[in-house]
């Protein structure tokens, strides 16, 4: 029932958002979304300018040719290797651009998620969740991160090679792969942390060859931008950014302070990854407390990446629904799933208490908490 609501709440919204905007009427609001900043980058790529998408004031341009009502600062920070995987869209005009881009990998990221918990409530469900709105809304790359993560997991039992290709794939959105190399010495999977490596490593020779090495060096470049635009760009930014950085940043704190919170948080994270896969076999645990804490390392994260939040609801739930659940885990699990959609305007509107990190923290203690209730043996579950 409640997914249901949730459901036709969330389409409701996004064919009135739609209906609303200048792609049905012309005196409607500008839809810009992420995607359109792929679609303008693989122009200038397509064209032989590749480096020229690194330029903020170059590409702002390029995107008021396509719509001068357009506010708000744009940025392309992408390595060359996504920059590869969306060269083709520049093809298409913009509106199959991307359906091309989305579909598949909306398609990739249910399956992924239903063969965590392959019950016919999944998709049910995963329908009401708000990250996957979010990040159809803003034409981002939330399906594909996430889906290449969860299938990296699901194949490192049967199919190790598989799994370090899909592992190296992540190098798209390289500050997502940061704990990935933590988890794989944990347990001395040195194969498939060799093939990742190797397979990072060639697709970014690859894309560097195709689109040149001053694209290479223009990337660079832009991750100080990226970081400036992180640093300095305001509330109206930083409620948008579910990190403990961003957290501070809006209730004032100097920009010291907010990396200090930072690092000491995601150095819990980066503890918490080591210590359960050192000690903790199962794999639904092992992918829930990965990818939860994934989502704490990087001060660089915006809401579309937490549709990354469904793979450990999705693990959790499913050694949950085999071994009891222990108090206080669905709700942590219920505040995740609508956070995506929440988090902002509650910021902007309510309280201005960025609420995503500390949901993400409560995800991780969660996990963390049910290994440690496996691993000492007790017996502390509740009445399923």
């Amino acid at each position: 029932m409640y997914s249901g609501i949730a459901i036709a709440f969330f389409t409701a919204f996004f064919f009135g958002f739609i209906r609303y905007s200048n792609l049905v009427d012309p005196k409607g609001y500008t839809i810009i979304s992420d995607l359109t900043v792929f679609w303008v980058a693989a122009h200038f790529g397509l064209a032989g300018h590749a480096s020229a998408a690194y330029s903020i004031p170059q590409l702002r341009e390029a995107v008021l040719a396509i719509d001068q009502g357009v506010k708000g600062s744009f940025g392309w920070f992408y390595p060359p290797t996504f920059y590869l995987l969306i060269l083709p869209l520049g093809i298409l005009p913009y509106l199959p651009a991307y359906l091309a881009f989305m579909l598949p990998t909306l398609a990739c990221y249910v399956l992924v998620i239903y063969r965590i918990v392959p019950r016919n409530e999944t998709l049910w469900i995963l329908g009401s969740f708000s990250g996957i709105w979010m990040n159809l809304l803003r034409g981002q790359n939330g399906f594909l991160t996430a889906a290449l993560a969860g299938a990296a997991l699901l194949c490192m039992e049967r199919r190790p090679i598989l799994s370090g290709i899909l592992f190296g794939l992540l190098i798209i959105k390289p500050h997502l792969a940061l704990l990935f190399p933590v988890a794989l010495i944990a347990i001395g999977a040195w194969r498939i942390l060799l093939i990742a490596a190797a397979v990072s490593i060639g697709f970014m020779v690859t894309g560097t060859a195709i689109l040149g090495v001053n694209t290479f060096s223009a990337w660079l470049h832009a991750m100080n931008a990226a970081r400036e635009l992180m640093e300095g760009n305001g509330p109206a930014y930083w409620t948008h950014m579910p990190t403990i950085f961003s957290f501070f940043r809006l209730i004032g704190a100097p920009i010291t302070v907010s990396y200090g919170a930072h690092m000491i948080v995601a150095s819990c994270a980066i503890a918490s990854v080591w210590w359960v896969w050192r000690h903790c076999t199962s794999l639904e645990l092992r992918g829930a407390v990965l990818t939860a804490a994934t989502c704490l390392v990087s001060p660089y994260l915006l809401e579309y990446d937490l549709t990354w939040v469904a793979l450990p609801i999705a693990w959790l739930s499913k050694h949950a629904l085999q071994y009891g659940w222990l108090r206080g885990e669905r709700e942590v699990m219920v505040a995740a799933w609508i956070t995506p959609f929440t988090m902002g305007y509650i910021s902007q509107h309510f309280v201005p208490i960025n609420i995503g990190p500390l949901v993400l923290i409560g995800m991780l203690w969660i996990v963390v908490r049910r290994v440690r209730v496996i691993t000492g043996n007790r017996v502390l579950l509740e009445n399923k």
